[in-house]
């Protein structure tokens, strides 16, 4: 029995018995109730943590057909969190939608095409990337990185290749639940007018040139409990105001549309035909294999260097373990921190004992109530929470 198993196979001994419940009884509920000590170290000071929770059971019929059973622990689409990385999902997705609409109307872009960016000064912003086999460039590439560990840059570059309003948009016409993108994840971004693009093939052909795009939509119109945080905040120059912190033109998503975009790239067949992203089949397998590759699964890019290790972008089931990760079990994710708040949304299948489902959280964990100064429990409390989280759903899955 592998390490993990022991894990898991302990924390269900101790912490709840499934054999003997309820069908009717919400599995979270117990596992809040539990005495796991990851587990009672949030689940005794709820108010603070703004903890959400989204699990789906997956059964299939003799043809292998999915059903799917929701449960779900304090989830409110209209209490505000922040994102934070997960956002890198939908922007991922619609990159590849975008370069197959393109070319659905004649143009003869292509996924692997190197870029260059300039600013609207004409300034490079990139043309060459060290990482890449090429060393240039492309989309592929940068959802790569965004997966294997949620490169900032290269969703600052699809975020720009995209145009907030087209990212809205998409999103809104989907109807996978309420959301709004409205920045990049860089310091004094000019996020309603992007950087120009152009695209050349393998024979340095151009095959796509794109000039800034103005956004026309500035923010969201949702009107969301808690879009002012804690008691106080710093600016990027460390000074201290002794004031909520007002969230309101950050980016929203809430967990519910994170977990459908999921199950959109997951399960495709499960959604409305008009909710589905515009994908090609090969399309939706590149997507799951490099979303649940584990962070040393690459040779281009490469990052088995200092400061990574294979469960870097992996919270639910391993975050608390740095070690080698078991083979069969993949989770399909996309994990967000930043403000103290965690977030995650995860597909887990394990191969060896057939089991598989689907799993969504959020909390806060911001003691000192002052955000933007790096201060968080990330290590201490939120981590080892949806470690310990994603370890009793799975002794659950495994039991039922």
């Amino acid at each position: 029995m592998s390490a993990f198993f022991k894990t898991v196979c302990t924390a269900f001994i101790v912490g709840f018995s499934v054999g003997c419940q309820s069908n009717d009884m919400n599995p979270l509920d117990q596992i809040l109730n539990s005495d796991m000590p990851k587990i009672k170290a949030i689940a005794d000071q709820l108010d603070q943590h703004n903890v959400q929770i989204l699990y789906t059971q997956i059964d299939r019929d003799e043809k292998g057909h999915p059903t799917f059973k929701e449960f779900t622990f304090q989830l409110d689409d209209d209490l505000y969190f922040y994102p934070a990385s997960t956002a890198k999902l939908p922007v991922a997705i619609l990159a590849i939608q975008k370069v197959r609409q393109l070319q659905a109307a004649g143009v003869q872009i292509g996924l692997d095409d190197r870029f260059v960016i300039k600013d609207t000064s004409g300034k490079v912003i990139i043309a060459q990337d060290s990482t890449a086999e090429t060393g240039y460039p492309s989309i592929r590439h940068m959802i790569k990185k965004i997966f294997l560990v949620s490169d900032n840059d290269a969703y600052n570059y699809l975020f720009d290749f995209l145009g907030r309003d087209f990212v809205n948009k998409e999103l809104n016409k989907r109807n996978l639940g309420p959301s709004h993108l409205n920045h990049k994840f860089l310091y004094g971004a000019d996020n309603k007018n992007t950087w120009a693009f152009a695209f050349y093939n393998a024979q340095n052909e151009l095959t796509y040139a794109q000039q800034s795009i103005t956004s026309v939509i500035d923010k969201h119109n949702y009107p969301l409990k808690d879009i002012e945080k804690g008691i106080g905040y710093t600016d990027n120059d460390g000074t201290l105001y002794q004031e909520p912190f007002d969230f309101s033109e950050k980016n929203f998503f809430s967990l519910k549309s994170l977990n459908n975009i999921m199950r959109a790239i997951i399960f495709p067949e499960s959604i409305p035909n008009d909710n589905r992203f515009d994908l090609n089949k090969e399309d939706y397998e590149f997507l799951r294999f490099w979303m649940s590759r584990n962070t040393f699964e690459s040779d281009y890019p490469n990052y088995q260097t200092d400061g990574y290790f294979e469960s870097y972008v992996k919270f639910f089931l391993f975050g608390d373990d740095q070690g080698p990760m078991p083979d069969n079990i993949r989770s399909y994710n996309k994990v967000g921190n930043a403000y103290g708040t965690l977030t995650e949304i995860a597909y887990v299948l394990d191969s060896t004992n057939e089991v598989e489902y689907m799993l969504a959280a959020t909390i806060l964990v911001n003691q000192n109530q002052i955000f933007n100064d790096g201060v968080y429990e990330y290590d201490s409390l939120g981590i080892p929470f949806m470690a310990e989280l994603g370890r009793q759903i799975h002794a659950y899955e495994l039991a039922r």
